[in-house]
């Protein structure tokens, strides 16, 4: 069911970045990346139906990278989202992670608003969409 819903979620991420970008929306990433002791991928469910997944994986040395942050559209605005946020930044600090990095889009106002309200700050482009006019990335130092 796990792995089932993970899928979903994550194919239904990817249709709405073709959709807001058009093609090529998410940048690669291999399941390991999500392995113990630093990665995780996390999948939000309410009432057994499963609604959200994001996911935490090693970028560099002490620096922990949030992808496929997902929110399914009728949970959205429920604080699903957030809850998983701080899931996954929780677990990036009982890794022993010194800073969270992240990066998304500007044709995704809400995920921008939800990671600045979280504490997540604007940093220099990074990764696979460095040169993307529409990347933004952000950060959070954790303590």
């Amino acid at each position: 069911m796990r792995y089932e819903a993970a899928h979903l979620l994550t194919d239904a991420l990817e249709a709405e970045l073709t959709a807001r970008y058009g093609d090529g929306g998410a940048s690669p990433v291999d399941g390991t990346d999500f392995l113990a002791p630093y990665g995780v991928f996390l999948v939000a469910a309410v009432d057994g139906v499963a609604v959200a997944c994001g996911g935490l994986r090693l970028h560099q040395g002490g620096i922990g990278e949030v992808k496929r942050m997902y929110t399914a559209p009728a949970a959205r605005g429920k604080g699903v989202a957030r809850l998983l946020l701080r899931a996954l930044v929780g677990h990036a600090g009982s890794a022993g992670l010194r800073e969270v990095w992240l990066e998304t889009g500007t044709l995704q106002p809400e995920a921008i608003g939800l990671y600045e309200s979280e504490g997540f700050t604007p940093i220099a482009p990074y990764g696979h969409y460095k040169d993307e006019p529409l990347s933004r990335c952000f950060a959070v130092r954790l303590a």
